[in-house]
């Protein structure tokens, strides 16, 4: 138990470093049939986004960022209904049906969902969540690249089938020296991570089978009696699925490093990816080609592992309380799911010295990139990636982040903020907290603190447009009201809408909102104006800001004017690539 001897800290950051090492020699290099996935699959919410993917990874490996000789595919939802990430996993086994036949049945598969819109942290919007870029790495390291770091010893320990993972978590482990995790069971197989009880809240949580040995290891292969799905703490104890530190096998875990575990004794053990063999997926793939199209939303971790272990009933498939929509079709889906799935067992490898990262909120990535000490450390982020800005300021503390960006040395970033793809002229001063996306800001600008802007490439009717979402970093851009009475009830940038309107000189008419109009929210609001230059679009789009907080006016009555919705339909995507690389051009250039 190699591990053992190092502080867990330290066996977590090396075992991390060693991974992002081993992918950085695989990248722009043709891989061995079995060093690496056979396939490797993203998924996409629409032909919009389907054709953003396929840009970027064409780009991606045209500029030899990975590895080569790998299939690379980006499979679409069907329109119509959402279908959630659990039917866009019975998508994807009928698209690698269709693509390679009997083939896939000796493939190793990784199954990446990244079919949302990312409207909690709207940054990854255009550009879709698995390309969310990183502060570190030359040429940046995007999410993309850093999953397959993270999974690279995965291929060669598993046998065929399917490795399914979300878009925007991170999951860093450290095992023993000549120890890996194996996938070579049949059923499924998850991962498992000790978390507080809080956290199990939000998460699949794991009811484990006693285990009868009495040494303690930071990897552990042990069999799941059943899976709990966001059970609330009373459920936790009831079924068992509580830890607590002082048992035989944990007293080695009660470490400083992981804050969530401090203080509380008790833990359990929570979900991220999950693994399922050739016969699990040909089993979801014929019930798939059965029921034809599926018109409710089905939860790939909800609905497809608590239909598994001996534990396993069939009362959650009536519970809807976490599901957004509740469609008539739904439980009976869910029903046919778990006679399906009923008997298949779930194996779960805990990974009691590991972490994992969620990204997919504005303050989530704000905290991550500037200031959280431990991935920091981990994965070697810096406050200033692959940029140029003479000026950064570096302490040990709550730093700014650069990614990629070009900074003028007079201008300021105060601590806090993340500066992602953008140039920034020297009169040019951003408050703490804030997140810059896109941009390009060549006037006197002061962006007040807690601020979110995010300059989008459009082509309307064939001429290149620009437009920059601003909005506050905590907003909620999801909340929806059903009719324009209730729009006093959605806030912007902390402020009632129904004034904000008033500020900009807008009419509250059903005009003012794109799509649904019984789904009124700041997301599909057409507020955010239209100009010829990216330049001009930041210093309109900061002017709406400003009078919102300063409470004077400016009107938006002469602007041609889109939703957020609206911006995702124009985007031209081809125009952002080229913008980021002319960026990357110029500091490789400055930097020789």
């Amino acid at each position: 138990m190699a591990a053992a001897s190092v502080a867990p800290g330290v066996a977590l950051r090396e075992a991390t470093q060693r991974r992002l090492q081993r992918f950085s020699e695989l990248r722009g290099k043709p891989v061995a049939a079995g060093e690496f996935w056979d396939i490797v699959a993203i998924t996409a919410a629409d032909e919009k986004q389907e054709l953003a993917y396929k840009q970027q990874l064409s780009e991606k490996l045209k500029k030899k960022e990975l590895p080569l000789g790998v299939q690379y595919h980006v499979f679409v939802d069907p329109p119509g209904a959402k279908i959630g990430n659990g039917g866009s996993t019975l998508c994807a086994l009928r698209c690698l049906e269709k693509l390679y036949g009997d083939k896939w049945n000796s493939f190793t598969i990784l199954l990446i969902h990244s079919g949302g819109y990312s409207q909690r942290l709207p940054n990854a919007s255009a550009l879709g969540k698995i390309f969310t870029a990183l502060p570190f790495g030359n040429p940046i390291y995007q999410m993309l690249e850093l999953k397959l770091a993270m999974y690279i010893d995965f291929p060669s320990h598993m046998n065929p089938g399917i490795l399914v993972t979300c878009a925007d978590d991170i999951e860093l482990y450290s095992v023993g020296e000549s120890e890996f995790i194996r996938f070579d069971k049949p059923g499924f197989t998850a991962l498992a991570h000790p978390s507080s009880l809080t956290i199990g809240t939000t998460h699949g949580v794991f009811v484990l089978e006693p285990c009868n040995y009495l040494e303690y290891g930071d990897l552990e292969y042990r069999c799941c009696h059943c899976f709990l799905h966001k059970p609330s703490i009373e459920k936790m104890h009831q079924f068992g699925a509580v830890c607590r530190h002082g048992n035989f096998s944990q007293q080695a875990f009660v470490r400083d490093d992981i804050p969530s575990l401090k203080v509380d004794p008790e833990y359990v053990y929570t979900d991220s990816l999950f693994y399922m063999d050739q016969k699990s997926a040909k089993k979801l793939l014929a019930f798939y080609e059965k029921i034809g199209t599926l018109s409710c939303e089905i939860d790939a971790y909800g609905d497809f592992l608590q239909a598994l272990g001996p534990g396993a009933t069939v009362e959650y498939t009536r519970n809807t309380s976490n599901v957004t929509k509740e469609e008539s079709e739904l439980v009976d889906v869910r029903q046919r799911i778990f006679h399906l799935l009923k008997g298949t067992s779930l194996n779960v490898v805990v990974l009691n010295n590991s972490k994992f990262y969620h990204i997919g909120t504005t303050e989530e990535y704000l905290f991550h990139f500037t200031s959280d000490s431990s991935l920091k450390s981990e994965l070697g982020l810096q406050s200033l990636a692959f940029s140029i800005f003479p000026a950064v300021p570096e302490c040990s503390g709550n730093t700014s982040c650069i990614i990629q960006s070009i900074l003028d040395s007079r201008c300021s970033v105060a601590p806090g903020s993340v500066v992602e793809y953008s140039r920034l002229g020297p009169d040019v001063s951003v408050g703490e907290n804030c997140i810059v996306s896109g941009s390009h800001i060549v006037t006197t600008a002061v962006l007040p603190a807690y601020s979110f802007v995010c300059s989008l490439s459009l082509k309307m009717n064939g001429h290149l447009k620009y437009s920059t979402m601003a909005f506050g970093v905590q907003d909620n851009l999801k909340k929806n009201v059903k009719t324009l009475s209730d729009i006093k009830l959605l806030q912007f940038f902390g402020v009632c809408f129904l004034s904000c309107l008033d500020i900009w000189n807008l009419k509250i008419t059903e005009e003012l909102f794109s799509g649904n109009k019984t789904c009124l929210s700041l997301w599909n609001a057409r507020i955010f104006p239209v100009c010829s230059s990216l330049s001009d679009s930041f210093t309109t789009s900061l002017k709406m800001l400003n009078a919102v907080q300063n409470k004077s006016t400016f009107s938006l009555n002469n602007y041609k004017l889109l939703s957020i919705e609206e911006m995702l339909v124009y985007k031209d995507v081809e125009d952002m690539i080229t913008y980021r690389e002319q960026i990357f051009l110029e500091i490789t250039l400055n930097r020789k």
